[in-house]
């Protein structure tokens, strides 16, 4: 039986390679957002640095936002460069961490360093959550395999220059349409590594149909929430 699901997508601010500080970036969303779950963009604790050290499920340093989730309920849905390895996802809750994610469609030279994973779905609250890393969310086969595993909602992490601040609402329109399916796309505002000085923010979350229905602005910091009915 499903029940509401409040779901935010966040924007920490980011220091590259600076893992602690970060999670305390990540906390202070967590807390404020009240969430069941909150979806972070690409490589969110590390910044979008491929030869940023691996973040196991088990690191000490994860132990703030295992807290913050345990005192607000939430699942957090953190990006890192994970064990295999590979750019990943870590679920964050009350009991710990663990990689429910590995991105699939891995651009340029993150393959000199990182494994491709396989389409996944997270069930929460007996919705079931299909999840997607960036590149992944511009695949249509991604999609339409993330879509087979009988999901109700698409949700991303992603880092997007300011000046691909549209492909946000562009790619999560078209899955949101094509698979009936809503989006959440949380994306890095402000400076992150890889050369990324200024990303596009706006993070969003976008109903079935593609009407946008909520959307954070280009800062970071900010965060957009919204709340999914069981009939949705």
């Amino acid at each position: 039986m499903r029940k509401a699901l409040r779901i935010a997508v966040a924007q920490p601010r980011c220091v590259s390679h600076a893992v602690a500080a970060n999670v305390q970036a990540h906390v202070e969303l967590i807390r404020a957002a009240r969430a069941r779950v909150v979806v972070f963009p690409q490589m969110s604790l590390t910044g979008f640095e491929l030869d940023a050290d691996i973040v196991a499920p088990q690191d000490t340093r994860l132990a703030p936002i295992v807290a913050a989730c345990a005192d607000t309920g939430t699942i957090a849905l953190v990006g890192a460069p994970t064990p295999g390895p590979s750019i990943g996802i870590l679920a964050v809750d009350h009991r710990g961490a663990s990689v429910v994610y590995r991105k699939v469609h891995l651009h340029g030279s993150e393959s000199d360093r990182f494994r491709s994973g396989e389409p996944t779905a997270l069930e929460v609250d007996g919705w079931r959550l299909g999840l997607a890393i960036c590149r992944d969310t511009g695949i249509a086969e991604h999609a339409r395999r993330t879509a087979a595993l009988d999901i109700h909602g698409y949700v991303a992490g992603v880092v997007h220059s300011a000046e691909e601040a549209a492909l946000l609402g562009e790619r999560a329109r078209n899955v949101a349409t094509e698979h009936g399916v809503w989006a959440a796309t949380a994306a890095f505002a402000g400076s992150t590594g890889g050369g990324f000085a200024r990303t596009s923010g706006r993070s969003g979350i976008w109903s079935t149909t593609g009407e946008l229905l909520a959307q954070a602005g280009p800062d970071p910091g900010e965060f957009a929430c919204h709340t999914f009915e069981p009939g949705s």
